[in-house]
């Protein structure tokens, strides 16, 4: 999610945790959709994922991007994903019984379709992520 704007950017949905499964194909997406042309402050939490060998080989080969990890026992520093990750349960996870394939589309559906195109935020003036970054983009004649 880019606490910018709070659209979510990349998202992977997997059975299992391996970061070549989740986390690296998340960025890929991310990095696919907004590329990287400032320095940019990656914020992760203390999951296991994020220290694997793997994840930190994959994201210092990534110029212009520094880490940020979570403080211990402390909530606050990941509280936008968080709030996202309980929206995502209240209208979608909670009332269902996925196989995983129908998640993933879900899932999908709701990231692209919903969350970053028509849920308004009150902390981004009632817009949603999507005209916010249409807005920025053309206010600084960005392609």
């Amino acid at each position: 999610m880019d606490l910018f704007d709070r659209q979510v950017i990349g998202c992977s949905l997997n059975t299992n945790l391996h970061t070549n499964q989740t986390i690296i194909p998340a960025w890929k997406m991310a990095i696919r959709k907004r590329k990287i042309n400032m320095d940019l402050l990656f914020h992760w939490d203390r999951g296991i994922q994020y220290a694997s060998k793997a994840f930190k080989t994959f994201i210092k080969s990534i110029p212009l991007v520094t880490q940020s990890i979570i403080r211990k026992d402390n909530c606050w520093d990941n509280s936008v994903a968080e709030s996202f990750f309980k929206t995502l349960k209240v209208a979608l996870i909670y009332d269902d019984d996925f196989k995983t394939i129908q998640a993933k589309t879900a899932i999908f559906e709701y990231i692209e379709i919903w969350y970053n195109r028509k849920r308004l935020y009150s902390f981004l003036g009632y817009k949603t992520p999507y005209e916010l970054e249409l807005e920025f983009y053309q206010f600084n004649n960005v392609a």
